[in-house]
């Protein structure tokens, strides 16, 4: 199989730690690209039409995207199962906790590319602060969350929209006001699948 990333991608890095989870890492090769939405990366488009990152191609050639699908596809070669949880309660939980993971990576993502690709005197800063109002609101409700037990797809997640902040948004100081979420973090941070993830600041 082959996907392409970038390791600063908290949705790649979703994918590699369920990789990591599931004993797939040696049966992916990692294609690392660069691209915004204003640079594509036309070798990518032409196996996902949306141009976003992770895309993953299967080895009999079918294309996944984005990462909660590739994450089941990987989850359904491992047996199933192990990370998404099959039914119930559990299921119902995990798949909540994506989504909410995920928005925070969708907000903290387009902050990033507002700072980083938009020319300066084109930002909108009331359009930032809304997507840093989102990020903060879900922080706070994950501070709310009882995480412990499995370390599935929601939690996994969770820990790389974490990590994410961490990684953009240090100044942000999320762990100060939340310090259930902050032992958590630091805790499941030490799992070998996290920390063969852990981007370096670029």
């Amino acid at each position: 199989m082959k996907l392409y990333f970038n390791p600063a991608s908290p949705y790649v890095r979703k994918v590699r730690v369920t990789a990591h989870e599931l004993g797939l890492t040696g049966r992916i090769e990692l294609i690392s690209i660069s691209l915004t939405p204003v640079t594509p990366h036309e070798a990518l488009r032409s196996n996902n039409p949306i141009g976003k990152i992770p895309t993953l191609i299967t080895d009999d050639g079918a294309t996944f995207y984005d990462s909660p699908v590739i994450c089941e596809y990987l989850d359904s070669l491992a047996g199933g199962n192990r990370i998404f949880p099959a039914t119930g309660t559990a299921r119902w939980t995990a798949l909540r906790r994506q989504a909410l993971a995920d928005g925070i990576m969708d907000a903290a993502v387009l902050m990033r590319y507002e700072e980083a690709a938009r020319p300066k005197e084109l930002r909108w800063q009331a359009w930032i602060d809304g997507q840093l109002l989102k990020v903060r609101t879900a922080l706070d409700a994950l501070e709310g969350e009882n995480l412990g037990g499995a370390f599935d797809i929601g939690t996994i997640s969770i820990a790389c929209a974490l990590g994410y902040l961490d990684l953009r948004f240090a100044s942000e100081a999320w762990r100060s006001t939340r310090p259930r979420l902050a032992a958590w973090a630091a805790a499941i941070g030490k799992r070998p699948s996290l920390e063969a993830t852990t981007p370096a600041v670029s």
